[in-house]
């Protein structure tokens, strides 16, 4: 195996979920290291603002990933390409199982559980060999909180899904990183106040002393990108949350 197995230089990345957070720290460090990289998120105005942070030959697509016809015809668009990264989600409503109103919580699996079982759907003919799938799961199903069922329930569906996708789609590589809390706009949903009092409160607590960044995160699917022998797995980075 040569040195240029394990590098991204004139690789083709999709990053679905990529004009923010996770997903565009992940853009910026895969075209860092050479990759020519492809955004998508519904967001058009994030996606252009997210572009000035990237180089000149990179892409963007305006596309709900909500929705399977949408996915299917993104990649009937893009063509081939190496490696797709999935981090697009939206901002969770934590609450009671009591409180919680089923047809609602459904929605939250049509972009994070859905849309990443489509794009793996059709993505995978396109993939090059030596290619691989990076799907983003969370804490919450290793180490639930109160009132977490529907996010918890979100993580563990996820990682079965990467598992059985690693033995179906095979030798195409599918791993996953689980983040804990991470600084990112999908806790827009708080104020200000609560927000960072949640920053602080989780930072405190952890045995690192300090929250997430997007960019600890993005580390962990350039890794997995570029490590070939690795797959089905889960690579958790949460700052030793699960440990306290």
């Amino acid at each position: 195996m040569t040195n240029s197995s394990h590098s991204l230089s004139g690789k083709k990345v999709i990053i679905l979920g990529g004009s923010s957070g996770m997903g565009l720290a992940t853009a910026i460090a895969a075209a860092s290291e050479g990759a020519k990289v492809v955004i998508v998120s519904s967001n058009r105005g994030r996606l252009d603002q997210a572009l000035k942070s990237l180089p000149k030959d990179s892409q963007a697509y305006a596309v709900d990933l909500s929705k399977e016809e949408n996915i299917k015809d993104l990649f009937s668009q893009i063509g081939r390409f190496d490696h797709l990264v999935y981090t697009a989600g939206e901002s969770l409503s934590l609450g009671s199982i009591a409180e919680t109103e089923i047809d609602s919580a459904r929605q939250f699996f049509a972009l994070r559980f859905w849309g990443a079982y489509a794009a793996a759907k059709y993505a995978s003919p396109l993939i090059n060999e030596g290619g691989s799938i990076n799907l983003t799961s969370g804490i919450a199903g290793i180490r639930p909180g109160k009132n977490w069922s529907v996010a918890a329930s979100l993580c563990t569906a996820m990682e079965g899904l990467v598992r059985a996708l690693a033995v179906e789609l095979a030798p195409i590589r599918v791993n996953c990183v689980i983040p804990g809390v991470v600084k990112t706009n999908l806790w827009n949903s708080l104020s200000e106040t609560d927000r960072n009092n949640l920053y602080q409160t989780i930072g405190d607590s952890l045995p690192l002393k300090r929250l997430g960044e997007a960019e600890d995160i993005a580390l962990a699917f350039i890794y997995l990108m570029k490590q070939p022998f690795m797959t089905g797995q889960h690579i958790i980075i949460d700052g030793g949350a699960v440990l306290v």
